[in-house]
């Protein structure tokens, strides 16, 4: 038995060029899974980040801020955020607090800028928080994705703030 015989079949069974072809799509095949397999492991998504990031929420009575900071303290001033009942790899590591400002058009439409006073003025907090994100794209911190001027709920073991805003992001 000739391995190619005079109607130019590979042992009497298929066509050479058939077989030429099958074999580059085959080889195709593999080289583009490799390039693949190989772009996703070579990605930083599969990789943890650092991101630290504030928050900040407006219009807290002094009350709530001397709770946020005595709990801080309970804490060991790392308190860890959770989502959905879940612990995260994120806690909230200092708070500082500023006056309140109020925004006041007057008759003409010029906004006049005023600091709250006194002992019951109520307070802006900026919370800072680090976290370790598996995707520095999407920036998820448990549900939520992470981005200057995005609300944000800040939600630890021991306290929870619905009215957030990202003041700054940063990556290591």
């Amino acid at each position: 038995m000739k391995i190619i015989d005079e109607k130019g079949k590979l042992f009497g069974k298929i066509n050479l060029i058939d077989l030429l072809v099958v074999i580059v799509l085959i080889a195709a095949i593999l080289f583009l899974a490799v390039r693949f397999v190989r772009g996703r492991d070579a990605n930083p998504i599969n990789s943890s980040t650092k991101l630290t990031y504030t928050t900040l929420v407006s219009n807290i009575t002094p009350e709530v801020y001397e709770e946020v900071q005595r709990q801080m303290a309970a804490a060991g001033g790392r308190d860890q955020l959770m989502a959905t009942g879940d612990l995260l790899d994120a806690y909230v590591t200092k708070v500082e607090a500023r006056p309140h400002m109020n925004y006041q058009p007057d008759d003409n439409g010029v906004v006049t800028a005023s600091e709250e006073q006194g002992d019951k003025a109520h307070l802006d907090l900026v919370f800072t928080v680090e976290a370790n994100v598996v995707n520095p794209i999407v920036n998820e911190v448990g549900t939520q994705e992470v981005r200057v001027g995005k609300s944000h709920i800040l939600k630890t073991v021991h306290f929870e703030f619905t009215y957030g805003s990202i003041l700054t992001c940063d990556w290591e």
